[in-house]
Formats: C-alpha cells, structure tokens, sequence
C-alpha cells in the first residue's frame, strides 16, 4: 500500500508550506468496454441522455491513473502532488485513456 500521498489541483495546499519540488509525475489507465458493452451505450446513445457504461469505465480508469500517480509520487520520496491535472481521450473505438500529471513535492505543515 502507498503511503498517504496528498492530492491538489491546486499549486499549493493551505496549512502546508513546500519544502522540495520533485519533479514531473504521471500516472494513466487504458480502460474498453466488451462488445456488450458497445451495444448498450449504442442503445443509449439513441434515446439520448447519460452514457452510464461508459461513464463507468471513465470513472474506472480515472481512479487507476491517480492510484498509478500516487505510486509514481512516493517512489520518488513524495508526499503530495500539487497541480494535478487530467487528460482524457479516446483511442481506436471504444478505448479510453485517462492520463494525469502534477507535480511532485515534499511538504510539511505550517507552524
């Protein structure tokens, strides 16, 4: 398990001060659905409203991509990643890819 690694869209967390920038992490998830899949966001996609199958592979792969980043961040002796941003595309047909990046820091709270 991954030590506790703080989490920030923001450049700084408030109560925190940055004491070492570490530099550039990633993290990323290809996620697809099965044919069956395909089939009922085509249902979906003819009435009209929520795509809930993929949503749900969205929802999948932005929790690996920020799993994989947090690894990412303590590998390299972080304990947070401030300006967390998100990358979402489609590849081929029916292949989602998240990808996110921030910055790796050390910080410590304020006196």
């Amino acid at each position: 398990m991954v030590e506790e690694v703080l989490l920030a869209t923001m450049p700084l967390i408030p109560g925190y001060v940055v004491e070492d920038i570490l530099g550039l992490v990633t993290g990323s998830s290809v996620r697809t659905r099965g044919f069956g899949g395909r089939f009922i966001s085509g249902l979906q996609s003819i009435k009209g409203g929520r795509g809930s199958a993929y949503l749900s592979e969205i929802e999948k792969a932005r929790t690996e991509a920020l799993e994989e980043l947090k690894t990412k961040a303590s590998e390299v002796g972080a304990n947070a990643v401030l300006s967390i941003n998100f990358e979402t595309t489609e590849i081929l047909e029916g292949f989602i890819v998240v990808t996110v990046y921030g910055t790796a820091v050390k910080i410590r709270r304020e006196k």
